[in-house]
């Protein structure tokens, strides 16, 4: 498929010849919510953790006798029934996170971008970068290109001074080609994708299949 080359003022430069295999396919939306969910997961610290009976600082002892008082019969202060006794069934430290299927993750990762240019929402740009890391100047140019909500830029390699520039953006974030997110694609509103990025994603890709067969 063909699609416009912006250049960084949002004036047209150029067309460019996109692989369909990857900007063309119809959107998955079972893979794609696989994907995000195992990105969400694999964030998760699972941390949290509550103490028992067993672990719970105190006393074994009664707190009053068995009989003749009246009152409930009584174990001791740790039981879960008692204020600052313990928890059942509580969380515990866990890892939640799991292994998601690389062919499920690429074309989890080619139906956003499918989905992305089927709405109208991915623009092609000619390669930049912000040589003095200032934000007004990354700014300037998303205005020119009708960014101006939650936007994701790709880029083609790790260009720290564009990261630099933006990392005060709070609605901005950037993905390399070959390192994108399930989770940020398909939220972003709006997805920037630098020419050589949208070149080398066809050859990454393309490379990635051959080597799974």
């Amino acid at each position: 498929m063909n699609r416009t080359v912006y250049s960084i003022d949002g004036k047209e430069l150029r067309q460019i010849d996109l692989d369909d295999s990857v900007f063309g396919l119809p959107a998955n939306e079972d893979v794609i919510w696989y994907a995000i969910n195992n990105e969400l997961a694999n964030l998760r610290l699972g941390t949290a953790s509550t103490k028992d009976r067993a672990e719970v600082h105190g006393s074994n002892a009664k707190p009053y006798k068995q009989k003749g008082t009246g009152r409930a019969r009584r174990g001791d202060k740790k039981s879960p029934i008692m204020v600052g006794g313990g928890v059942v069934f509580g969380p515990k430290p866990r890892d939640f996170s799991y292994a998601m299927p690389k062919k499920a993750k690429r074309l989890a990762m080619k139906s956003i971008l499918s989905m992305k240019i089927q709405d109208d929402r991915l623009k092609i740009v000619e390669d930049f970068t912000v040589d003095s890391s200032k934000t007004k100047d990354l700014v300037k140019i998303l205005r020119s290109l009708g960014a101006d909500e939650r936007t994701v830029v790709v880029l083609k390699d790790n260009d720290s001074k564009v990261k630099l520039a933006g990392r005060n953006v709070p609605w901005l974030s950037f993905l390399s080609f070959d390192k994108l997110r399930a989770h940020d694609l398909f939220y972003g509103r709006r997805v920037i994708m630098l020419e050589t990025a949208a070149k080398n994603l066809s050859a990454f890709y393309a490379k990635n299949a051959e080597a799974a067969e």
